[in-house]
């Protein structure tokens, strides 16, 4: 399997091959001064520039089972991570310098999967499962403390996302039978659906820092309703931050791994995903 490292130009379409590599790699997030996108392998996370050249690996400490929910402060000076190195193997979300250096752990319960960052950069938004296994939305300080429920109920919720503005979260949800996108308040109110198509299961919405658009994932329906998984044909689709009718961007073959995190350019004009060719 290739694995290789895209960017999209939304006004145009266009895109261009940024790395190519025998080797699974995912999940690219943009940094925040435009220069390089970050993405993990096997367990690690590497930084390459953006117009192409040889991966860095960056310094996560003691943590080397990262996988590929992670992403960048609103200031770009600290990255987030989840790792499953603790010895009974879940996930855990820890933040460190972005170039690199000692983790602090934030959530000492397992499993938690990071997702978002609010735009202020004092909460992060993850999902966890907590008692009964069932993954909901829950929140915390950056700097630690205790977490809160944003969302339960007998369903599966991922992928929670900030909005620009730090008013709402959108995310993905089976609550509606489907796979579809959601949106709530920041503190967890007011569920409203936004995404309505029968044919597809719709995960990990991401807005655009100038507010306009979110760009997510759509697998078919041959994909269990609770499910991502990797080496499928998907779309790549858009749709307006205040919601609409989608419009498919791209045909991938791809999945788990191409957009699982934010990876939008500073300037909103170009994101970042990850392909895959048998």
């Amino acid at each position: 399997m290739e694995s290789i490292l895209e960017v999209m130009e939304i006004a145009t379409g266009k895109r261009r091959v940024v790395y190519r590599t025998d080797r699974l790699i995912e999940a690219p997030n943009w940094s925040k001064n435009g220069a390089h996108l970050i993405f993990n392998r096997e367990g690690l996370l590497y930084r390459l520039p953006v117009n192409g050249g040889v991966p860095a690996k960056i310094n996560t400490g003691t943590l080397n089972r990262l996988n590929n929910d992670h992403g960048l402060s609103p200031d770009g000076k600290w990255i987030v991570i989840s790792d499953k190195s603790e010895a009974d193997g879940l996930s855990r979300v820890s933040i460190l310098p972005a170039e690199g250096g000692t983790p602090r752990l934030v959530t000492p319960n397992g499993p938690s999967y990071w997702h978002g960052w609010s735009p202020d950069g004092a909460t992060l938004a993850y999902v966890a499962a907590r008692g009964d296994r069932i993954l909901n939305l829950w929140a915390c300080p950056a700097a630690g403390g205790a977490e809160r429920r944003l969302t339960q109920g007998d369903w599966m919720d991922d992928g929670p996302d900030y909005s620009p503005d730090g008013r709402f979260v959108f995310f993905n949800s089976t609550r509606s039978g489907n796979m579809k996108l959601w949106r709530i308040g920041a503190d967890g109110s007011d569920p409203t659906q936004i995404t309505f198509e029968d044919d597809t299961r719709d995960w990990f919405p991401h807005s655009s820092p100038d507010g306009k658009w979110i760009v997510y994932v759509a697998f078919g329906t041959d994909v269990a309703v609770n499910d991502h998984p990797a080496n499928k044909d998907i779309t790549l689709r858009l749709i307006p931050l205040e919601g609409g009718k989608p419009q498919i961007i791209a045909n991938v073959f791809g999945g788990q791994g191409t957009l699982n995190v934010p990876s939008w350019s500073p300037d909103s004009s170009t994101f970042a995903f990850v392909s895959y060719k048998p």
